[in-house]
């Protein structure tokens, strides 16, 4: 609610109300309907995809801070969309969504295969590494194409940072079929990722297919985070720092951790998007900035601590 009433113009809870009940089609009632509105349920949904994302992630590859943004599954998502937009021609809310799917697909897959070489398999330290890179590569990629169309950098800023401003419930409806089967498919893999939790061979010897569950896993992950890149761009941080606080606050049963990571990943991106208003206003804050600003600091923390999931 906090979200609808404060920003550049703050309006009454009680005219919030009346947009819903008696809408007149005032300005006040637009700003909340096509703007407010859809811009605090569009950062609540991705801050619960990417929080859910990040903690399957992290249970997968036993890596604490694993996430979208760090395993470079965002950058890719990003990247495909914005070679799409600029070179290919892409356009439409669809288009995009299935841009963003297989760019996650392919950034994704490429950082598990190269995280899995060599006799150990994968470990925490080569899918960091990998992720990395390939979050490096693309990146690298996206400012090239910009370099080669300076007058794109206002088209594509979004893809860059991630931001929730100027989207509207079209953009939502196009991406909620995919965030709903990952966000589904999350919450049945719970009782699997308990035992993933385990380890391996543990989880083998319990009768477990653990190369069934990860790539069920990994299937939610890029569902989850390409959906989200497809309306928001690819904000960072939020898949790292939700799932440590909910381990604290619940324990390490993911039938607990996954939906609670939902709740608390919306809570999280929602007031982020919120102060993001207030930094250098009337100007507004791309909102992947402020989740940047908090994220740092407990991303370094983490890698201090060297906490295991």
């Amino acid at each position: 609610m906090c979200s609808i009433i404060f920003g550049v113009t703050d309006i009454p809870l009680r005219t919030v109300v009346d947009s819903f009940i008696h809408y007149d089609g005032s300005n006040e009632h637009l700003i909340i309907q096509t703007a407010r509105v859809p811009r605090a349920l569009i950062a609540a949904s991705v801050g619960a995809c990417l929080a859910v994302a990040g903690a399957i992630m992290q249970v997968v590859t036993r890596n604490p801070i694993a996430s979208p943004s760090t395993l470079g599954v965002n950058s890719g998502a990003a990247f495909f969309i914005i070679l799409s937009s600029g070179w290919l021609g892409i356009s439409g809310l669809q288009a995009f969504t299935w841009v963003a799917l297989i760019g996650a697909a392919v950034s994704g897959s490429i950082v598990f295969a190269l995280g899995s070489l060599g006799r150990d398999g994968m470990s925490p330290i080569k899918i960091t590494l990998a992720g990395a890179a390939m979050a490096a590569f693309f990146h690298s990629l996206t400012q090239g194409i910009m370099l080669a169309d300076g007058k794109m950098f206002d088209q594509v800023l979004v893809w860059l940072v991630g931001s929730v401003a100027g989207r509207n419930m079209e953009q939502l409806m196009a991406v909620w079929p995919y965030m709903g089967a990952g966000m589904v498919a999350a919450l049945f893999l719970t009782r699997h990722l308990n035992v993933l939790a385990m380890g391996d061979e543990l989880a083998q010897g319990l009768g477990q297919r653990t190369a069934l569950v990860k790539t069920s896993a990994v299937a939610a992950v890029i569902l989850l985070a390409g959906s989200s890149v497809a309306v928001a761009g690819p904000v960072a941080f939020v898949g790292i720092i939700v799932p440590h606080i909910v381990r604290f606050l619940v324990g390490s049963d993911y039938r607990w951790i996954v939906p609670y990571c939902a709740l608390l990943g919306g809570t999280l991106l929602t007031a982020a998007d919120l102060g993001s208003r207030y930094i250098a206003m009337p100007k507004e804050v791309p909102v992947g900035v402020m989740t940047a600003v908090v994220g740092v600091p407990f991303f370094v923390y983490i890698a201090r601590k060297g906490r295991r999931v």
